[in-house]
């Protein structure tokens, strides 16, 4: 088909519409049951949609009662696509995966969500033809044939002849920084942990007040940070050669980051195009004609009984993973300091070293003779301060971590933040994230 060169409105959008169009037919004609979209088909749609979503933003259609339905359905494609290019991207590489724990459980729910996407796809599909010959917007004589689209799936690896990052003491610099950073983000993940599926009102009840896009996109930003990092300081090579152990860690921080981006795409489709705000009518019109065709509730269990579950899932069961990484290539060194004046190591000083050795989270020990107490431990801590008091100890050893062991010796060098009263004083600056 030769499109003209019209430049008025309805010229543009008809050339505008034209590859979004043909993805859209294509999909209309799919008659196998079980064949599930590819990336290529994502990608074009996704590409296709975008541009005619700017251009009818760009002249308005957003304000128009004529044009915004076909834009809403337009950006209902894009973001359907966007989270279904991740979602494929997860399912092709769960094999691939080195994780903690395997589950064959999450790879029918990868597919079930593949489908729930695909299949708001195939509902919309007729409704975007009907919306564009109401528009009187040309149709396409055809949809991409099939073998635009190719299923090319391989296990062909190419020969591994490049090594990995040689420089032995960078590499485990970085390392120690990006498992501290697993570690702190796994930390701050925990509240929108669960375990226990949520029910369709509990989730009605916590998207989008708790849980949220923005919140989502965050976690999905520093998780795609320390996949960046660990490229391009710690390990080059993929998901098939070197070091085992840094290749499960990988997995696990780059699971989760595809399935927070599948999330964040869907709750910016629900928030909004589909959540009940106090627009105006022709918006609720609008987003009531988009619930017909994309379930509410069935998008919000895919967000949050799969994404959110499986990725607190792969972000805690790499934990353990994360810290005995961490310990392997940190610094250690050990300190000698003395113990807090007039009271010992009752439970504020016990708390503070405590913090500071969480806060860095590589091992960290206070020996007494033959005695080690984990200096990460309150109760640790406090036992050992029994000790120290039994047995008139002035002087204590720290050994590990040495990024912990400098913000110790800061802290003994005033007296643990106490007055000889056992009050607290106001803690040096390099501390400040004591408080």
């Amino acid at each position: 088909m030769t499109l003209s060169c019209d430049t008025s409105f309805k010229g543009k959008a008809n050339h505008f519409s034209f590859e979004y169009l043909k993805c859209i037919l294509y999909i209309l004609n799919i008659n196998n049951d079980s064949y599930l979209l590819n990336k290529k088909v994502y990608s074009k749609l996704i590409s296709a949609s975008h541009l005619l979503e700017d251009f009818l933003d760009f002249h308005g259609a957003k304000n128009n009662r004529k044009w915004i339905f076909y834009r809403e359905l337009s950006a209902a494609v894009r973001y359907l696509s966007l989270a279904g290019y991740s979602q494929k991207h997860i399912f092709n590489r769960i094999g691939l995966y080195q994780l903690e724990r395997k589950d064959d459980v999450f790879a029918d729910e990868s597919k079930d969500t593949l489908r729930m996407i695909q299949g708001s796809l195939e509902l919309a599909a007729p409704i975007i033809i009907d919306e564009a010959k109401r528009l009187g917007i040309e149709i396409p004589a055809n949809g991409y044939d099939p073998g635009f689209f190719p299923d090319i799936g391989t296990s062909e690896q190419l020969e591994h002849n490049i090594d990995d990052f040689d420089n032995r003491k960078e590499q485990r610099k970085n390392l120690t920084i990006i498992a501290s950073e697993f570690l702190d983000l796994i930390k701050a993940f925990e509240p929108l942990s669960f375990y226990e599926r949520y029910t369709s009102s509990q989730i009605r009840e916590i998207v989008p007040l708790r849980v949220n896009e923005v919140g989502v996109r965050r976690f999905e930003m520093l998780l795609h940070n320390l996949q960046s990092s660990f490229d391009s300081y710690v390990i080059h090579g993929g998901f098939f050669h070197g070091n085992r152990k840094l290749k499960q860690l990988r997995s696990h921080f780059s699971v989760a980051f595809h399935l927070l981006q599948v999330m964040g795409r869907l709750l910016h489709f629900y928030e909004r195009h589909l959540f009940d705000v106090d627009y105006k009518d022709v918006y609720k019109q609008v987003s009531e004609a988009l619930t017909e065709l994309i379930d509410p509730d069935v998008l919000l269990d895919r967000c949050v009984n799969y994404c959110l579950f499986y990725a607190w899932q792969f972000l805690s069961s790499g934990q353990r993973l994360a810290l005995e990484i961490l310990n392997e290539n940190i610094e250690r060194a050990s300190i000698t300091v003395g113990i807090p004046k007039e009271r010992g190591f009752h439970t504020r000083p016990s708390l503070l070293v405590a913090k500071i050795v969480q806060h860095y989270g590589g091992e960290v020990e206070m020996i007494l003779g033959n005695d080690r107490f984990d200096a990460s431990s309150v109760l640790d801590l406090q036992w050992a301060g029994g000790k120290i008091k039994k047995d008139e100890i002035e002087l204590v050893v720290f050994e590990g971590d040495t990024r912990a062991l400098e913000d110790l010796k800061i802290l003994a060098s005033v007296n643990y933040a106490e007055d000889s009263m056992g009050k607290g004083v106001p803690l040096p600056k390099q501390l400040s994230y004591l408080r």
